[in-house]
């Protein structure tokens, strides 16, 4: 089912509730926010309520912390997208702005949870803060629950290994190259998505011809080289695949790129979207004396992506 999604309080109020809402920021909408979500909709389904998740756009930090605004795990469309296919069948983004960020807990319990979502239970994290400065703590929800007759529900930590499963720890995960214990903490693959941009030419002439992206704005970019799967939204299609990100030092590049090699034959046409799944790191990216040294690693490279395919016995 496809959420209804609002970008104003004024535009949900009427169509939202009563629902069980999730709040949070969800950027990567990883297994801590499903388990979330998940315990919403069972919620939702035993009280014949709505499923729902509350967000923010842009990221709260750019008011209250801006010097330690976080690069994006995802983009809002992504966002929306994983919300939905996580269980929420209404969704507010609501716009964060200097005024919401001075909203005191009481405010914001009132104006937002009761008088906007018409919320009949709200389910978040044991460690959630909300309102001015981060004043409001789960004492106080269960507290202001108990006024306005809703139930405030408080889930641990989900943990993988032994590691707390939070924003932060999947960010530092892809900041390090280690894409597959990112991909462990989402619960699917880290995936940039972008259009199809023409690159400087130097891949088709001199090394292997690519498919290349603009790095998305404000997303967290891993560096170096990468096995991908790239697919084709609008279509389904997919490759396996190779991807640099970074730099391109060999050709004195300052500019970051993202440049995918497909391992098996693109049949029809280019696409014009594509999203690259990364599933894991090769190496770092390097400089190289000239392009035949680096055309011979590129193969390299190819080689070993195309032994950890064969290893999953994916064509």
């Amino acid at each position: 089912m496809n959420a209804q999604v609002y970008f104003s309080l004024e535009s949900a109020q009427e169509r939202f509730g009563p629902c069980a809402v999730t709040i949070g920021n969800f950027d990567g909408v990883h297994l801590g926010h499903q388990a979330l979500l998940k315990a919403a909709c069972r919620h939702a389904r035993e009280h014949r309520i709505l499923p729902a998740a509350l967000t923010f756009h842009p990221h709260p930090a750019v008011f209250v912390a801006p010097d330690r605004v976080p690069s994006l795990i995802c983009s809002l469309e992504e966002r929306i997208r994983l919300l939905n296919e996580a269980g929420a069948e209404r969704i507010l983004v609501l716009p964060f702005n200097e005024h919401l960020a001075l909203f005191t807990p009481q405010e914001f319990v009132s104006r937002i949870i009761v008088k906007g979502l018409h919320a009949q239970a709200v389910f978040v994290g044991e460690n959630f803060r909300f309102g001015h400065k981060q004043t409001g703590t789960t004492a106080t929800l269960t507290d202001l629950g108990q006024v306005h007759d809703f139930a405030a529900c408080f889930l641990p930590p989900v943990t993988f290994r032994g590691k707390l499963v939070s924003s932060s720890a999947v960010r530092h995960s892809i900041a390090s190259g280690n894409v597959s214990l990112a991909g462990r903490l989402l619960g699917r693959c880290f995936s940039l998505e972008g259009d199809v941009v023409k690159g400087h030419g130097i891949g088709s002439q001199q090394t292997v011809p690519t498919l290349n992206i603009k790095p998305p704005a404000g997303q967290i970019i891993p560096r170096g080289v990468y096995v991908t799967k790239t697919l084709e939204p609008s279509t389904g299609r997919s490759w396996p695949s190779i991807t640099n990100s970074g730099t391109r030092p060999t050709f004195d590049g300052a500019e970051l790129t993202i440049e995918t090699f497909l391992l098996a034959p693109l049949s029809g046409p280019t696409p014009e979207q594509i999203q690259v799944q990364f599933r894991r790191f090769v190496r770092a990216e390097q400089h190289f004396p000239d392009a035949a040294s680096l055309k011979q690693q590129i193969l390299r490279d190819v080689s070993r992506a195309n032994t950890y395919w064969r290893r999953l016995n994916i064509p």
